[in-house]
């Protein structure tokens, strides 16, 4: 059996597990055109995966709380229409790496700030979610709105230690330079997924990168 340096492991989802893109930028052009706001070109759109929404709208969209607020409803409003997994695609070897941990028997736990409803449905629509020993995503309704990487990071930890998993060393697996931010507030080590949507700058500060699934599951696996 494969000997893992981690005693568990933490997942971002988009940009990492999920390509969720082609549900999420024609939703976000519906929300600015329902405040009359013009639209960003592709490769702006393509910033706001990853990060919490509620967090982009006040950066990149220049709202105040209370109107981001409302933003994100109207957003998660679409999803819900939708269907939260209809357009969303597994990244190429992600699931063979999936079931390679978990056959390993190192515990597994999402950390994403997409609500945890959508993790849940994108997971289960894939036939991923039985490999999670727990997951972990933003709260869905008001209070989560604002719920960052390091949040849902600890839930994920506070979660694994409730079904008795080992959480002493764990690791996360992410593409955003949230994640390692986040990480960083548990000195957690982060392995960067070059295949998702951060840009290689975002990098600065992750143990390792990973250019493919497979390489990713020599570095999790040894």
């Amino acid at each position: 059996m494969p000997a893992s340096p981690y005693s568990c492991i933490l997942w971002d989802v988009d940009g990492t597990i999920a390509d969720a893109s082609a549900g999420i930028l024609p939703r976000l052009r519906r929300v600015f055109a329902s405040y009359g706001l013009g639209e960003p070109d592709a490769e702006e759109l393509a910033l706001w995966i990853g990060p919490p929404m509620f967090e982009s709208f006040q950066l990149r969209a220049g709202m105040d709380p209370v109107q981001a607020e409302d933003a994100v409803s109207r957003y998660r409003a679409l999803a819900a229409a939708d269907g939260y997994a209809a357009s969303v695609a597994i990244y190429p070897g992600v699931p063979e790496v999936l079931r390679a941990v978990q056959g390993a028997g190192i515990p597994q736990s999402t950390a994403s700030t997409k609500p945890e409803n959508q993790v849940r449905a994108i997971l289960e629509h894939h036939g991923l979610i039985d490999g999670f020993t727990a997951i972990s995503g933003a709260r869905t309704g008001v209070d989560g709105m604002s719920d960052d990487k390091a949040y849902v990071i600890g839930r994920a930890l506070e979660r694994l230690r409730e079904a008795g998993a080992d959480t002493s060393y764990p690791v996360l697996v992410g593409d955003r330079h949230h994640d390692i931010d986040g990480a960083a507030e548990y000195g957690i080590p982060v392995i960067f997924a070059e295949w998702g949507f951060g840009d290689p700058r975002e990098a600065e500060g992750a143990e390792f990168r990973a250019p493919d699934a497979a390489a990713l599951q020599t570095l999790l696996l040894g």
